[in-house]
């Protein structure tokens, strides 16, 4: 049989290239196929770090016996989520209203015209704690079509309507809400789950909320608003409670995807770039609002990480690292990379100091994991005498570590995730004076925007993903321009060159003209790309967040940003008109809603708006500039460039915050605007300070 999956771009397609499954790819080869024989679609959905996909895969898809009745009974689509955010949010949202839950590996049993009539996630090979059998469930999916077409079409037809019918919209369009008792409305709902004992909200499993801890930082910015502690203490307590648990690795950098309990003990040993991105930038947000060392270690440690295991030969970042490798036996385990036994700490460091890094990291007998195995944690910090044995052991069992089996990458590039990783580095370089982050993430762009971006005719497009430098045909949806215009913005921060603001005003048009509602948000993916099959069932439009910023919600920042900086009240109203509905679901579930409070936050404060003017890389300009970058007023935005001349014209073309801002007395100036209304000029820092002041 031909293999449809070897020349797949998605990693996660080619694991499963070797399968006995006779696997198409999404796309209307597969539907024509279902059609011809009269069969239906078993839509299989997953991405390649997910650790209950390869569970599935190893004991269905490559069992012969099931997948012979498989190809003879269905026509199979693998579908990389990550690749596909499309189809996989249209029938994830099939998949809840069916069974009131949701997750991966997602199975989708389907018409020939991709209408779903029967949804679940992970089936087991044999019958277990109450899941039917993977071969019992496509037995009864291939009687129901055979024996009872009627109740399969009528069950369709109803799935379809429900979802077309669907209303997205959580409350009516406006403006962006002014009134700040409702932030204090999400804060003390929030309040309501945060774990004060753990850190974090709600029980296990705990997700990093990332875009909620910006919103909390932002929140907390002016110290005399009320809540402004009470936020800042959950932030606080919560980046804590990461960087010191399970989750966070403690010899390598970087975060997992989640934890598995409610004290971030044991993770699920996945690593995602879009987590690690969000997080590089939070954690570097809490050092400039507290100055924690443990905030700085943990932004040092956490970019190392990205540019050290994720970093693609082209310069972009990859997706992920898998959450499983081998282990002693070769077969594949969970963690198996990551955690110790106290004799393997003995083994490495020797009678002394094995047993002291196991009282440091907590390394049981016991074990806190599987197999007598412990995760390292870093509960309390080694006392200060102890620092060099401290640095010594951990820089031995790294190199121990390094001689192991690694977990597998997926070497696919993700617009959005990889403008969430130049916005972070393009942030944190510029807060720790680290100019090769700023490079590393002008590289990343550069890439996206030369490999992913394309001209046809006047539109703009952007691809959702590559890899090794050859360009996915997956469509890119909302996320992926929005947060490629944010890390473009992010670098018009740092570098000053305003060749980042017009690419990122380029696809913010594409944002207004393609994805548009009509009613003042965005649907995810355009008008003219959106999936046929698709368009059938439901437009994708999700105004929550997730993992990630939801597509709306990073539109309006970016949007926010953009006008700003130049000006134009289209982006700036536009900004406004989609954080409205997004303010109302705040109010309603505030953990779905983090980024949209956070660039609300900047609504608020103006944003402030900041000129500075002068020689680049001159003393008094930089002294300006850093006191700009240390500044917590929320969604600050800052502009640099020479003062108003001829040789300004480039800049004045695009940023408009720019425009005729002399310098006073021949010295580096800055300029504190909000809306455009300007306070007094300065040339002295410490003035600047109080006025970016809450």
């Amino acid at each position: 049989m031909p293999n449809r999956l070897a020349s797949a771009t998605s990693p996660y397609l080619q694991q499963h290239a070797g399968n006995p499954v006779d696997w198409f790819q999404w796309g209307e080869e597969a539907f024509a196929e279902a059609r011809r024989r009269d069969v239906p679609l078993l839509v299989s959905v997953g991405y390649a770090a997910c650790h209950w996909c390869h569970v599935m895969a190893h004991e269905s898809f490559e069992d012969p016996a099931t997948a012979a009745y498989l190809n003879e009974h269905f026509v199979a689509v693998k579908v990389d989520r990550e690749e596909r955010p499309d189809v996989d949010a249209v029938y994830m949202e099939a998949t809840r209203t069916m069974t009131g839950g949701g997750g991966w590996p997602m199975t989708v049993f389907a018409t020939p015209d991709g209408d779903p009539f029967f949804c679940g996630t992970y089936f087991p090979a044999r019958p277990l704690r109450g899941m039917p059998a993977f071969g019992q469930v496509l037995g009864a999916m291939h009687e129901a079509w055979s024996e009872r077409r009627d109740d399969v079409d009528t069950t369709a037809a109803a799935v379809r309507e429900a979802l077309a019918g669907l209303e997205p919209r959580v409350g009516l369009p406006g403006t962006a809400p002014r009134d700040v008792g409702a932030f204090g409305r999400v804060l003390r709902a929030l309040a309501d789950t945060y774990d004060i004992d753990r850190g974090g909200f709600g029980g296990a499993p705990k997700f990093p909320p990332s875009m909620l801890l910006e919103w909390l930082l932002r929140h907390s910015a002016d110290s005399s608003r009320p809540g402004a502690q009470q936020a800042l203490a959950m932030a606080a307590g919560t980046l804590e409670a990461m960087a010191r648990g399970g989750m966070y690795d403690q010899l390598g950098g970087g975060f997992a995807r989640y934890s598995v309990d409610a004290g971030w003990v044991v993770p699920h040993f996945e690593k995602m770039l879009y987590d690690n991105a969000l997080l590089l930038r939070v954690y570097a947000h809490w050092w400039r609002a507290t100055g924690s060392s443990l905030a700085r270690r943990v932004v040092e440690e956490t970019a190392g990480w990205m540019l050290r295991e994720l970093r693609t030969r082209e310069g972009g970042f990859a997706s992920a690292l898998d959450a499983d490798s081998p282990g002693l036996d070769d077969n594949p385990r969970e963690g198996a990379f990551s955690v110790w036994t106290l004799r393997e700490l003995v083994e490495v460091l020797g009678p002394d100091d094995g047993p002291w890094a196991a009282a440091v990291w907590g390394v049981t007998e016991a074990g806190t994991f599987e197999h007598g195995s412990s995760v390292l944690q870093l509960r309390i910090e080694p006392r200060p005498g102890d620092t060099d044995r401290y640095a010594s052991v951990r820089s031995r069992l790294f190199a121990a570590r390094s001689s192991r089996p690694r977990p597998a990458r997926d070497d696919k590039v993700v617009a959005a995730w990889n403008g969430l990783a130049i916005a972070a580095l393009a942030d944190a370089g510029d807060l720790f004076a680290r100019p090769d982050w700023v490079d590393a993430a002008a590289t990343t762009a550069e890439l996206l925007l030369g490999v992913h971006v394309h001209r046809d005719g006047r539109v703009l497009r952007v691809a959702r993903t590559s890899r090794d430098g050859v360009v996915g045909t997956a469509p890119g949806v909302l996320e992926d321009y929005a947060d490629l215009a944010e890390g473009a913005l992010a670098l018009y921060r740092a570098t000053g060159e305003p060749r980042w603001v017009g690419r990122a005003g380029e696809l913010l048009e594409e944002v207004l003209d393609r994805f548009d509602d009509g009613a003042g948000g965005f649907y995810d993916t355009a008008f003219d790309e959106t999936d046929a099959v698709l368009q059938r069932i439901r437009r994708p439009r999700d105004p929550a967040d997730g993992p990630t910023p939801s597509g709306q919600a990073a539109a309006a920042g970016a949007l926010l940003t953009y006008a700003a900086l130049t000006g134009s009240n289209r982006h700036r109203e536009a900004a406004e008109r989609a954080l409205a509905e997004l303010l109302v679901l705040a109010e309603l579930y505030p953990r779905a809603a983090g980024w949209a409070l956070a660039v609300a936050e900047a609504v608020l404060d103006g944003p402030r708006e900041v000129a500075v003017v002068g020689p680049a890389g001159e003393g008094e300009t930089e002294a300006l500039r850093r006191v700009v970058v240390l500044a917590t007023a929320p969604g600050a935005v800052l502009a640099t460039g020479p003062a108003a001349s001829p040789d300004a014209a480039a800049h004045e073309a695009n940023v408009a915050l720019l425009r005729d801002r002399p310098m006073l007395g021949g010295r580096p100036t800055a300029y504190v605007c909000r809306g455009f209304v300007c306070d007094r000029p300065t040339t002295d820092p410490d003035d600047l300070a109080v006025l970016l002041a809450p």
